[in-house]
C-alpha cells in the first residue's frame, strides 16, 4: 500500500496556503484571502483520510524537527566544514541566538498540526453511524495523534524541561485547536503543553486499531508509544513505564542484528530496511533550518560516544562508516541520509527498562524486569557467539547502563536533546562542549539556550514572547 495524496493535489496547496498563515500566527492583511472557486474542498470521511495520508507532502517525511539534533552533544564538526558553513548554522553549532526565519521547525510542525484541526473540525458535521465507525474514529483518532505528535516535538524544541516545581509558569508552546488563521497564538505554559499532549493521545489510543496497514499511520500501539515517550520527558516513570508496557503487548518485534530479513550487510550503507519490524510509527527529520549541520557527510560522531561501543556490539558496524580519523552515522531505518525520528519498538523497551529501573526502590523485581528488557534487546545487537547478560542488583547502576544503551540506540533521532534536559533536571549536571579553533564553547545546566529560540518572524507577526 503507499499512502500518499494525489486526490487532493489542488486542496493541499490551499490548506498550505491557509496553514501558512495560521503558523504565523494570523495577519489582519490575510483576512480577504481569495480562494479559488476550483479547488475541490474535502468534505467525507474518505477525503479527511487522504489528507492525514499525505505521508511524502505534509504528515511525516522531513518533518520532525532538526534544530534539537543540530544542538546536542551526539557529533561534532570539523573546523573546515565549520567554515563553510551559513551564519545560522555557525552560530546555532555554538548554542548562539540567531534571527533566523522561514522555513523552519516551527513552521513544519504547526502544518500537520493544522490539518489534523482541519479533519477534527470538519469530521462534526459527519454523524458517527454503525457504517462508518470505523472510518469516523480512525480520522478522528489518527487527528488527534498527529496534533499530539507535533505538539511534543514542538515542546521539546522550544520549551524548558517539564519540572513540576515551575511548569504552570514556565513558558510553553502555542496551542493551536482550530484551523482558523484569526485566532491569536498565545503561549500556553509547559504544564498546560503536556496537559493537552495526553489528552489528544489518549483519545487517539481510544479511536485506534491496535496496528495500521503501514506504518506511516498511527495506530493504538503509537499513541501508547507517544504517551510513552511524553511522560518520560516529563519524569512520570510510573506512567511511561505502564504506557511502554501497554504498546509492547501489542507489538515487540526486534531486528536481530546478527541476521535478519530487515538487516543487509552490516557493512553496507544504510543496512537497515525503511519500515521494518522495530518501527511502530514513521517519521524523518526535515532537511531544512539547521539540519545541515548533522548531514551524514559533514557531522562526525562524537569520540566519547564512539568509544562506547564495545567491538562485539555490532551496532558498531551497522551505525557507522570511518571517514578518516573518525567516524560518521550510517544507520538510519530511513535506508537513506534522511534522519529517522519515529517510534520504534527499540525505544520501548529501553524507556520500560529505565522506568522499572527507576521504580525498583526497595523491590528487586522490579529491576530483574529492567534487566530483562536490556538483554532481550541487546541479545539482539551483539555478537551471538561471545553475547553476556547485563548482570547486577544496583539501581543505579542499572540506570546508568540503560541510559548508555539508549544513547547508542536511538542517536540521530532527535531524541537526546530531550534527555539532556530532563536528566538535567535529575541532576546529571550534563555541559555540552564544543572545540573549535583551539576555543572550547558551553551549555551548562538549565542554560536558558535549551529552549531554543522561536523563528524571528513568528515573534514580529504574533507578538509572542522569545525564549
Amino acid at each position: 500500500m503507499k499512502i500518499t495524496n494525489k486526490r487532493f493535489t489542488p486542496v493541499a496547496v490551499w490548506l498550505f496556503a491557509v496553514a501558512m498563515i495560521v503558523v504565523s500566527g494570523g495577519c489582519k492583511k490575510y483576512l480577504d484571502y481569495p480562494f479559488r472557486n476550483n479547488l475541490q474542498i474535502p468534505t467525507d470521511l474518505g477525503d479527511l483520510q487522504e489528507l492525514l495520508d499525505d505521508a511524502n507532502g505534509a504528515m511525516n517525511d522531513s518533518r520532525t524537527p532538526s534544530f534539537v539534533e543540530s544542538s546536542a552533544d551526539d557529533y561534532f564538526c570539523l573546523p573546515e566544514r565549520y567554515a563553510a558553513l551559513n551564519d545560522w548554522d555557525k552560530q546555532a553549532y555554538i548554542w548562539q541566538s540567531y534571527d533566523y526565519r522561514y522555513p523552519n521547525d516551527w513552521s513544519l510542525c504547526y502544518y500537520p498540526i493544522y490539518v489534523a484541526n482541519y479533519c477534527l473540525e470538519t469530521s462534526k458535521n459527519i454523524q458517527r453511524t454503525s457504517g462508518n465507525a470505523s472510518a469516523w474514529d480512525h480520522v478522528n483518532g489518527s487527528a488527534y495523534f498527529f496534533r499530539a505528535y507535533y505538539f511534543l516535538m514542538l515542546a521539546w524544541t522550544y520549551a524548558h524541561a517539564y519540572d513540576p516545581a515551575s511548569a504552570a509558569n514556565d513558558k510553553g508552546i502555542v496551542l493551536r485547536l482550530t484551523s482558523n488563521y484569526n485566532d491569536p497564538s498565545i503561549r500556553s505554559s509547559v504544564s498546560e503543553s503536556y496537559q493537552q499532549i495526553i489528552k489528544d493521545a489518549r483519545l487517539a489510543a481510544a479511536m485506534l486499531p491496535d496496528l495500521p496497514i503501514h506504518s506511516y499511520r498511527p495506530s493504538k500501539t503509537a499513541a501508547y508509544g507517544l504517551l510513552a515517550r511524553t511522560y518520560l520527558s516529563m519524569r512520570v516513570y510510573d506512567s511511561a513505564w505502564h504506557y511502554a508496557d501497554l504498546a509492547l503487548a501489542i507489538k515487540s518485534d526486534l531486528i536481530n542484528y546478527n541476521g535478519d530479513p530487515d538487516l543487509g550487510t552490516l557493512t553496507i550503507n544504510y543496512p537497515f530496511k525503511r519500515f521494518n519490524k522495530e518501527t511502530i510509527f514513521y517519521t524523518e527529520m526535515n532537511i531544512t533550518g539547521t539540519s545541515s549541520l548533522i548531514l551524514a557527510s559533514r557531522a562526525r560522531v562524537d569520540s566519547l560516544l564512539m568509544s562506547s561501543y564495545e567491538v562485539n556490539d555490532l551496532r558498531r558496524t551497522a551505525y557507522f562508516t570511518k571517514s578518516g580519523n573518525y567516524y560518521q552515522f550510517k544507520g538510519s531505518y530511513t535506508q537513506a541520509s534522511r534522519n529517522f525520528t519515529g517510534i520504534t519498538t527499540a525505544e520501548l523497551l529501553l524507556i520500560r527498562a529505565e522506568c522499572a529501573a527507576r521504580n525498583g526502590d526497595d523491590n528487586a523485581a522490579n529491576l530483574d524486569k529492567a534487566l530483562t528488557d536490556l538483554n532481550g534487546l541487546l541479545v539482539k545487537r551483539y555478537r551471538a557467539a561471545d553475547f553476556q547478560p547485563v548482570t547486577g542488583n544496583s539501581k543505579e547502576a542499572i540506570i546508568e547502563r540503560v541510559l548508555m544503551e539508549r544513547r547508542k540506540e536511538l542517536l540521530f533521532r532527535g531524541l537526546r536533546w530531550m534527555d539532556i534536559k530532563r536528566l538535567n533536571k535529575e541532576g546529571r549536571n550534563i555541559v555540552l562542549k564544543r572545540l573549535l579553533n583551539e576555543v572550547v564553547y558551553t551549555l551548562e545546566p538549565h542554560a536558558s539556550y535549551y529552549a531554543l529560540p522561536i523563528p524571528k518572524d513568528i515573534i514580529e507577526i504574533t507578538g509572542i514572547p522569545q525564549n
